[in-house]
């Protein structure tokens, strides 16, 4: 597994440098602006709970490698609540019918956020215990990637207004890294591959690359859309 995680670590450093990031990463932009394409994520944010409890567990578990997986799931399938929370808090709460709401969430404009999520659902659904766990890495990357950024925008938010963001701000992004640090990684180097294991767990993390890079330029035209209107300055101010 030493070299699937490697693999994992390279494409996050690819990743990393797609313009999403460097927007959420341009000061010159209001925190607001930045943010502004978690509203079109909103399908994936609340279908990630779904991922966790009904696709990527299994119950009872067939070996040690998905208890070990379904442990992960039971950390990550309760923080659509936080981002509820962050929904009130930065004011995208419009009042509005259920039909336009689901519009909004099944419309073009936010199709590779629902897109991500069936791929994802696609790349598990005949994977074995050990190929989720590479899967899993491959996840965890992209969101330490995200909420990384988006913890540095939080923090600008509670600067300019002193409110605080849950779901992307420190609150979740210490639950998120800490998955990192809590020995998961020292167990999953000693989990010996056969040749054609290890490549078909390293063909699973390129998927799940391509589809999330695949939905973040969805995302950064939301950003730009944002940051062309009018009133974009004012954003963060109509909160304090």
């Amino acid at each position: 597994m030493e070299a699937v995680l490697a693999h994992v670590r390279r494409s996050r450093r690819d990743y990393e440098n797609l313009p999403l990031f460097d927007r959420l990463r341009n000061d010159r932009l209001p925190p607001l602006v930045r943010l502004e394409f978690m509203r079109g994520f909103a399908f994936f944010v609340m279908a990630f709970g779904d991922l966790n409890r009904y696709v990527l567990r299994v119950e009872p578990p067939a070996d040690a490698h998905q208890a070990r997986v379904n442990a992960h799931t039971r950390e990550d399938d309760h923080h659509w609540p936080w981002f509820l929370e962050d929904v009130e808090t930065l004011g995208w709460n419009d009042a509005t019918t259920t039909t336009d709401a689901l519009r909004m969430l099944w419309s073009e404009r936010t199709c590779r956020s629902r897109l991500l999520m069936y791929e994802l659902c696609a790349i598990v659904a005949d994977a074995d215990g050990v190929e989720r766990l590479a899967v899993v890495e491959a996840i965890e990357e992209t969101g330490n990637v995200l909420f990384a950024l988006t913890t540095r925008v939080a923090g600008q938010v509670r600067a300019q207004t002193g409110r605080e963001l849950r779901y992307l701000g420190a609150f979740h992004f210490a639950l998120e890294s800490g998955h990192l640090r809590n020995g998961e990684h020292a167990e999953l180097v000693s989990i010996a591959l056969g040749s054609d294991r290890r490549a078909r767990c390293i063909a699973l993390v390129d998927r799940v690359f391509r589809a999330f890079t695949a939905w973040t330029y969805e995302a950064a035209r939301r950003i730009d859309v944002a940051a062309a209107r009018p009133d974009a300055v004012q954003a963060v101010r109509s909160m304090s």
